[in-house]
């Protein structure tokens, strides 16, 4: 591989991963060289190469393999010249210069795709699609701060974008700061090595709106904590509004301090559930009416979209980035887009994603959650003490395992498929009707695909 080929990848990765991206991420990484399948890049400082990683690293790795190079995984190291972060120009980054003459405070680059036209809504988000619409309208503040959280890909980090890109259009004169917590970290290190704490503490103190993505990761730091409290406190004090994300709920994050936890819960916390079968869909359609204009060519055959939302269940992420695989793919060799060929161009996709539980997981997951005996749910007895669960680890099974209905039927104490199959469809009832029912299907399935 030489810089040559790499000047063409990128050209391709102009077109998958957008300009602004290209231009934040792409750009300043410089081929090293490619040893034993690891194509090495040099980039000015670990947060671009960990970004990129985490983010365009299967793209990279994929138009390198097409352009004919054997790559099996991409690294990154630190250009031995670099000692500044890169100068990198944020679509929202307005802040005010301390009196001092300090730099101004820049934030993290927004992606153009991430708006609220682009997001998907559907019942596990619509709850947070609507406070995030609330704050970006940039009135009055009702509820301080405002928590996102939810797991990897379910659209945290788009809805903070969507707000960033919605205020900087409504409210052009509030100073709107998006940083990751990582972010927040780097610069307060950077303060106190050049002993600069106070112009830190104005110029985060000069912020309207001040958006954390990824809060979790500043547990266990106890110094970056106590400032980011201070921080939190004076902006609520003097009725800044505050939006935060993080993996996982306040009372959940592990090593973060009580005080911390305590002031994120006094706002409006809102989980982004895992996205089910039709708002996967919405999804993928919604991001092949995208596609249209750069692939206006390509087919697409019936039944390879529902394919995907029923396969690639647990991370929106990696769905988008399986369609857009799969388009480049099939431009690339000219070809439509048939059921074989997204099995043959996502196999390792397809293979990750495939669903691990097995039958006895779930019977003794549901035995344990409603207090009743392994044996008693397997077991004749037709109380509905018994009988409800029962229900509940017949349907698990038939949604969550490769399992046929006769199969299943053998491990639930030798019933006739049939059996199984009237229990998957009274359950299937009453998840409209019945809310702890609901309730209790979607704890159990996060905890059993965990």
């Amino acid at each position: 591989m030489t810089n040559e080929t790499w000047g063409q990848v990128r050209k391709e990765l102009i077109n998958t991963v957008g300009k602004n991206n290209y231009t934040t991420w792409i750009e300043p990484l410089e081929f090293h060289d490619l040893s034993d399948g690891v194509a090495t890049f040099t980039v000015p400082t670990s947060f671009m190469g960990n970004y990129v990683s985490q983010n365009f690293g299967d793209q990279i790795k994929f138009q390198l393999k097409m352009s004919g190079a054997e790559v099996n995984r991409i690294a990154f190291q630190v250009a031995a010249n670099s000692t500044t972060r890169p100068a990198v120009k944020p679509a929202v980054a307005r802040t005010h210069a301390s009196a001092q003459g300090s730099d101004e405070l820049t934030g993290a680059p927004l992606d153009a795709r991430y708006t609220f036209d682009g997001f998907v809504v559907g019942k596990p988000n619509e709850l947070a699609h609507a406070a995030s619409k609330r704050v970006a309208e940039g009135g009055p503040v009702t509820f301080n701060p405002l928590f996102l959280y939810g797991g990897v890909g379910l659209g945290k980090t788009h809805l903070m974008h969507a707000i960033a890109h919605e205020l900087q259009t409504r409210r052009p004169e509030l100073n709107v700061l998006y940083l990751s917590a990582e972010q927040f970290m780097y610069r307060f290190i950077q303060a106190l090595r050049v002993n600069k704490m106070m112009d830190f503490k104005e110029l985060f103190r000069s912020v309207d709106v001040l958006m954390v993505d990824d809060v979790q990761f500043i547990a266990g730091k106890d110094s970056t904590q106590e400032e980011f409290f201070h921080t939190f406190n004076a902006l609520v004090s003097a009725n800044k509004q505050i939006i935060i994300s993080a993996d996982r709920a306040p009372g959940e994050i592990k090593d973060l301090e009580d005080r911390i936890r305590s002031r994120m819960q006094c706002g409006l916390v809102v989980d982004l559930h895992p996205t089910d079968y039709e708002l996967r869909l919405g999804i993928l359609q919604s991001k092949v009416m995208q596609y249209r204009d750069q692939y206006p060519n390509i087919e697409l055959n019936h039944g390879v979209l529902e394919f995907l939302a029923h396969r690639i269940s647990k991370n929106v992420r990696v769905l988008e980035g399986a369609l857009t695989r799969l388009f480049a793919f099939a431009s690339l060799v000219g070809k439509p887009v048939t059921m074989e060929l997204t099995q043959d161009c996502l196999a390792d996709v397809l293979r990750d994603s495939d669903r691990k539980v097995s039958v006895e997981e779930i019977q003794r997951k549901v035995s344990e959650h409603y207090n009743i005996r392994l044996s008693d749910m397997i077991g004749p007895k037709r109380v509905r003490t018994f009988a409800r669960p029962r229900q509940v680890a017949m349907y698990l099974c038939k949604q969550l395992t490769r399992r046929s209905l006769p199969e299943i039927g053998r491990r639930f104490g030798g019933r006739d498929h049939t059996t199984i199959m009237h229990g998957v469809r009274r359950i299937e009832e009453l998840i409209t009707t019945d809310s702890q029912i609901a309730d209790d299907l979607e704890l159990l399935r996060r905890a059993l695909e965990e």
